[in-house]
């Protein structure tokens, strides 16, 4: 899926994780994130959840953007970009989730963290390289 040459020749961040912890944190955040949206849909409220719909949307273009746009356009600058619109909208989506159902918005934290995380190492990629 990426240029692992491209990607090898990088000076990698001090708190850069192995390689192997990607695909077991993203199934799990996104086995949370799945529950998340459930939970908010069965919710039953008199509130609008139009804008929670949106910021998830928004989110989750971003989100299958950023690989691409780091791994295989080498465009690690944008991908920054793109990472900083995921924390937005993430935590409007967490903020409009949480108004919902508490336990919607809260089991979304980790997955902040794990962005919060993606995006201070984006930043030392462009940084270092």
């Amino acid at each position: 899926m990426y240029d692992s040459v491209w990607y090898n020749s990088l000076t990698k961040p001090f708190l850069q994780p192995p390689a192997w912890i990607f695909t077991p944190v993203w199934i799990i955040l996104y086995g949370v994130i799945l529950t998340s949206i459930i939970i908010y849909a069965i919710t039953p409220s008199k509130k609008d959840k139009t804008n929670g719909y949106v910021y998830l949307i928004i989110h989750m273009i971003f989100n299958l953007l950023w690989s691409p746009i780091f791994f295989l356009l080498h465009k690690i600058n944008i991908a920054l970009f793109v990472i900083l619109i995921m924390c937005i909208t993430l935590i409007l989506m967490i903020y409009k989730f949480f108004s919902i159902s508490k336990l919607a918005g809260t089991i979304l934290l980790p997955y902040l963290c794990w962005i919060i995380f993606a995006f201070y190492l984006n930043i030392q990629f462009l940084r270092l390289n």
